[in-house]
C-alpha cells in the first residue's frame, strides 16, 4: 500500500512539474506574440508619423533632408519647381 502511495505522489509531482512547464512555456509564447505586435504596430506608426512630415514640409515648397546610412538626400514637391504661369501635368 505505501508502494502504490508513493508512486501516485511522484506521479502526481510530476503531473505538476509537467503541467507548470506547459504552462509557463506557453505563456512566454503568448508575452513574445504581443511583444512583437507591439514593436509592429510602434514601427508602423512611426513610419505614418515620418511620412506625415515630409509630406507636410514638402508641401511648404521646403526641402526636405533625407539621410540613410552615409547618404543625404534633399527633397523637394514637383509643383514647386514649376514656374508661375505653367501648365501643370504637361
Amino acid at each position: 500500500m505505501k508502494k502504490i502511495f508513493t508512486v501516485v505522489w511522484v506521479l502526481a509531482v510530476l503531473l505538476i512539474i509537467a503541467v507548470s512547464y506547459i504552462g509557463y512555456s506557453t505563456y512566454l509564447n503568448f508575452k513574445a506574440q504581443r511583444d512583437q505586435n507591439l514593436f509592429i504596430q510602434g514601427a508602423q506608426e512611426g513610419f505614418t508619423t515620418a511620412v506625415g512630415q515630409i509630406f507636410q514640409v514638402a508641401g511648404t515648397c521646403q526641402q526636405v533632408p533625407l539621410t540613410f546610412e552615409n547618404a543625404t538626400l534633399n527633397l523637394i514637391a514637383v509643383e514647386c519647381l514649376q514656374q508661375p504661369g505653367q501648365p501643370s501635368g504637361q
